[in-house]
C-alpha cells in the first residue's frame, strides 16, 4: 500500500525579499531604524537586514522574535501578554523572542514562516512586519 504524504506551502526566497523590502518600505517611510528578519516555517533564517542606525542588538532580537513566532504559529506578543498576566512559567519556554514584533507568515491557514522586527517601540515592530507580509498578500 502506498503512502500518501500530504503536500505544504513553502516560504521562497523571492517572498522573503519582498516581504523584507516592502518591511524596510515601511520603515523608512516613518524615519525608523530597525532590523527585519524573515524565517521559514521551522524557524531557520532566510533574510536579514539592518538598515543604517540600527541598534546591534536587534540583530539578534528580530530573528528571535521571527523564530517564536513562527514556532509558535502565533504572534510572538501571544506570549508577552501571557508573561505579563503572570504567567511567567513562560520564561522557561525554549524560546528567546517573547516580545511583540513576531509576526507568522500564514497562507491558507497554513504558517509558512515569519517575520520579525527590532529598533522602535514593540507595537511599531509589529506595524512593520504586518507591512511586509501584506506585501506577500498573506
Amino acid at each position: 500500500m502506498a503512502l500518501t504524504l500530504p503536500t505544504k506551502r513553502t516560504l521562497t526566497l523571492e517572498a522573503a525579499k519582498l516581504a523584507v523590502a516592502a518591511c524596510e518600505a515601511h520603515a523608512r517611510e516613518h524615519g525608523w531604524n530597525v532590523v527585519i528578519a524573515v524565517v521559514d516555517d521551522g524557524g531557520h533564517l532566510w533574510c536579514l537586514q539592518r538598515l543604517d542606525g540600527a541598534a546591534p542588538i536587534s540583530s539578534e532580537i528580530a530573528p528571535a522574535k521571527a523564530r517564536t513566532a513562527a514556532l509558535g504559529r502565533r504572534e510572538s506578543k501571544a506570549y508577552e501578554d501571557r508573561i505579563n498576566q503572570g504567567r511567567v512559567a513562560f520564561l522557561s519556554a525554549p524560546m528567546h523572542g517573547m516580545l511583540e514584533g513576531g509576526v507568522p507568515i500564514v497562507v491558507d491557514g497554513e504558517c509558512v514562516g515569519a517575520v520579525g522586527v527590532s529598533g522602535v517601540q514593540s507595537t511599531e515592530d509589529a506595524q512593520i512586519a504586518r507591512a511586509g507580509i501584506a506585501a506577500l498578500g498573506a
